[in-house]
């Protein structure tokens, strides 16, 4: 049999992910948070699948200068915790769109349950090739997704092209060090479907060459090293049920595989960005 393509094992790795729509539910229904009473206020308690939670939200959304007029666009959107907070907190109709069928699905979902139906729309699509005519977003914004993306140049391009003239693409990614290893990239490959990872400076190049001025770079590294340490701990929480939806096996490897990843903060061997860029 041959190997997924990066795409297909992006997808099969979203699809056993420790964070998911049922466990969102589960934790709501563990609180006494029946379906019929979930609020936004409520729900972004639970569904922001990013690091930083909804102050990164804040950060990026103030970056971006996100008002009630702004038409957003959220690039690999997961299950929508981002979009429905800026839609929510800001005003803004905001389109998600991501490769994963089942976490647009959910994203459905959980914006119809919490009211926010008329106010995001959710599609499945590849972000290398949007069903999104040129032109037609004020802003994109994205977290922590360009990372599992093979052509990040093509990416890019493409974003350039849905937003207007003058439009803002603002986006926080994991970045290449140098002190990531060869070796470290082939298992996160691997392990994390992290492809082709970019530091900071190849960035800045890429939304160069894309067509895009580049107003601000954010150092997040040291910020995210603690983060992701509260974030393994977190889904170490949830063993009993990674392992009751998909065996023992599959916990093992992915506590295996995240601690690998975050080990590689306390050393420098990973970083962080938060990057703000206008569409020439």
């Amino acid at each position: 049999m041959s190997d997924p393509s990066p795409l297909d094992a992006v997808t099969a790795f979203y699809q056993t992910h420790p964070i998911s729509e049922k466990q969102i539910l589960d934790k709501l229904a563990a609180q006494g948070v029946s379906p019929d009473s979930v609020t936004q206020d409520i729900l972004q308690a639970h569904d922001q699948d990013h690091y930083g939670g909804t102050d990164a939200n804040d950060k990026l959304a103030q970056r971006a200068g996100l008002s009630a007029e702004t038409e957003v666009l959220d690039v690999c959107c997961g299950l929508g915790g981002p979009s429905r907070y800026y839609a929510h907190h800001v005003g803004c109709h905001v389109t998600g769109i991501d490769l994963t069928v089942s976490r647009i699905e959910g994203a459905r979902r959980l914006s119809e349950m919490c009211g926010l139906g008329d106010k995001v729309t959710f599609l499945a699509g590849n972000a290398l090739d949007m069903p999104f005519p040129d032109a037609g977003f004020d802003v994109a914004l994205s977290q922590e997704a360009f990372c599992h993306i093979p052509d990040k140049p093509r990416l890019l391009v493409e974003i350039a092209r849905v937003l207007k003239p003058g439009g803002r693409l603002a986006f926080t990614d994991i970045l290449s060090t140098p002190l990531t290893t060869p070796d470290a990239l082939v298992r996160l490959a691997a392990e994390m479907t992290f492809r082709d990872l970019a530091s900071a400076d190849n960035y800045r190049a890429m939304l160069a060459d894309a067509g895009f001025d580049v107003l601000s770079v954010d150092d997040l590294g040291a910020e995210w090293r603690d983060i992701l340490i509260d974030r393994l701990a977190m889904y170490r929480s949830l063993k009993d049920q990674t392992i009751d939806r998909f065996g023992p096996a599959h916990f093992q490897k992915w506590d295996s595989a995240y601690d690998f990843f975050v080990s590689r903060y306390a050393t420098g061997a990973l970083g962080g960005g938060r990057f703000l860029a206008r569409r020439i």
